[in-house]
């Protein structure tokens, strides 16, 4: 089972509609969207949720009043500040480090599972997803990543079907690296503006750090041919593939605005055309795993 991971290192480049387009592509794919933050591929796929579960991403405190007997110590040993005066703990401050239960002298306070969000598996028209919403200020995406991806690669084995196309988050934080880790390939995403050109350094050298092969894709490549070229230069010193150069392309707008990958819209001919031969450059390296290692 092949898994590819198409992330980027800034957000707003794109990658979230070119996931959507090589979901139209793949044929016999899971998809599983691990940008959980702030997930929206289901925007454009539509899914229809077939299994919903819940998600703990860590613990919460909390004090038995019966057992209590209102000394104090809790309120003293927290860190945080989220135990009151009254010694009622505040749930959004509580960080779950269990201090307070470790050193309850009545051992009147248990820790227990927090709900941080909520993780699905559904049917869309390009195949069966996973995705997750994590719970407003929620931390632990990370991990609500790693489960997406594990529940993803269950799902494509059980349907025996040939790949997870992963729709990974921005940036090269604990989610992205949960996002990359043990895949065949990462497509990245880039823009040619300065920031992108700078994100997209940070996120190859996370890649390279991990041995995780990468190859590149510049979105909307003619809005500025200078930074276009300063990409490919970067990616030639690194030996690193640029598989596409996505013209800038109105209909992806339209496209997206009727909630259709590229290739359900009759005006997105370019993008669609060039992101067909990207798929077509990322399944020669694929099926070539000594070449795409020697990117490296």
């Amino acid at each position: 089972m092949l898994q590819i991971s198409v992330i980027s290192g800034k957000g707003g480049t794109g990658k979230t509609s070119i996931t959507a387009a090589l979901s139209a592509l793949a044929g016999s794919a899971v998809l599983a969207d691990c940008d959980v933050d702030a997930a929206d591929l289901h925007i454009i796929l539509d899914p229809d949720v077939q299994r919903a579960e819940e998600f703990s991403g860590g613990n919460t405190a909390r004090i038995q009043k019966s057992k209590c007997t209102q000394c104090g110590a809790c309120r003293e040993l927290c860190r945080f500040d989220a135990i009151g005066g009254s010694l009622v703990i505040d749930p959004v401050s509580c960080e779950g480090c269990g201090v307070c239960a470790a050193f309850c002298p009545e051992k009147a306070i248990t820790m227990a599972p927090k709900l941080s969000g909520h993780w699905f598996v559904s049917d869309t028209r390009n195949g069966p997803m996973v995705h997750a919403r994590l719970g407003i200020a929620e931390d632990n995406s990370g991990k609500l990543v790693s489960r997406v991806r594990q529940e993803a690669k269950k799902l494509a084995e059980i349907k025996s079907l040939d790949c997870v196309i992963v729709d990974g988050p921005p940036g090269i934080g604990c989610p992205v690296i949960a996002a990359i880790a043990g895949v065949d390939l990462v497509l990245v995403v880039t823009e040619p503006t300065l920031s992108g050109l700078h994100d997209l350094e940070r996120v190859l050298e996370t890649a390279r750090h991990f041995n995780i092969p990468a190859a590149v894709c510049v979105n909307k490549f003619d809005i500025n041919p200078q930074n276009t070229a300063a990409i490919e230069e970067l990616c030639a010193k690194q030996s690193i593939p640029v598989v596409a150069r996505i013209p800038y392309d109105r209909g992806v707008v339209r496209a997206l605005m009727q909630k259709q990958t590229v290739f359900e819209h009759e005006g997105c001919t370019a993008a669609a055309r060039e992101i067909k031969t990207m798929w077509d450059s990322v399944a020669v390296l694929l099926d070539n795993p000594t070449a795409v290692r020697s990117v490296q």
